[in-house]
């Protein structure tokens, strides 16, 4: 069975836009592009190079596959050129048409059920790079097994977020972390079953309590019935 595994730079405050660069995604008047830049070192270079040492295809969303087509094909001096021109591209859009770089693939109109097919047949795993809009709807339909999360120190106030409101719940287990030299904290996450909760309150609440959950429920009710 393959697996999906988002591989996502994020901000501290959930941001994923526009890692790259200020011209990458400037969507919405997010002025922040190339927010990882100054936080890339030799020990962020190693984990980039060793996520794509395994054999994978890409997962992208199409405002991504467009970012990477216009760039990577024509960086022959960069080794992730040549590897990301050889390795199939799966592509979430509606102009399956337009699609012309080397080895890729259209997912059809129904993305979810493309993928539950793709996840059960053989092949390397698939890695979802960018692609925000794709994103949110693989985690509407709990499609990915993975997270490394590459976490920049920088708070952005904006822009596209990695977690949105849609997202199914879930559990998940830390598999492995770092810390590089320059603050940034890489952590693998996998799914670990359904959220399970607990409660730090008292046996028997007190009256000033049970007053204040009555009072969370009448709002509740006033917001349900506006």
């Amino acid at each position: 069975m393959r697996k999906i595994i988002a591989a996502v730079f994020v901000s501290l405050d959930g941001v994923m836009q526009a890692p790259g660069g200020p011209q990458e995604d400037p969507m919405g008047g997010f002025r922040h592009g190339g927010w990882v830049a100054p936080h890339f070192d030799d020990a962020l270079g190693g984990v980039m190079g060793k996520l794509f040492e395994t054999p994978f295809d890409l997962l992208l969303g199409r405002r991504t596959y467009d970012i990477f087509a216009a760039h990577w094909p024509h960086a022959k001096d960069d080794p992730i050129g040549p590897l990301f021109d050889g390795v199939t591209k799966y592509v979430a859009t509606h102009d399956p048409e337009s699609l012309t770089w080397q080895n890729t693939e259209w997912l059809g109109r129904d993305v979810p059920a493309a993928l539950r097919k793709l996840r059960q047949g053989d092949g390397p795993d698939l890695l979802i790079q960018g692609s925000s809009q794709l994103i949110q709807q693989l985690l509407e339909h709990d499609l990915i097994d993975r997270f490394q999360l590459v976490v920049v120190p920088a708070v952005l106030g904006g822009g596209k977020k990695l977690f949105g409101n849609g997202t199914m719940p879930a559990a998940l287990r830390l598999t492995d972390s770092l810390v590089t030299p320059k603050g940034v904290i890489v952590a693998t996450y996998e799914r670990a079953g359904e959220v399970e909760t607990g409660d730090f309150g008292l046996e028997n609440p007190s009256e000033a309590e049970l007053e204040r959950r009555r009072g969370l429920a009448e709002m509740e009710r006033r917001r349900k019935s506006a």
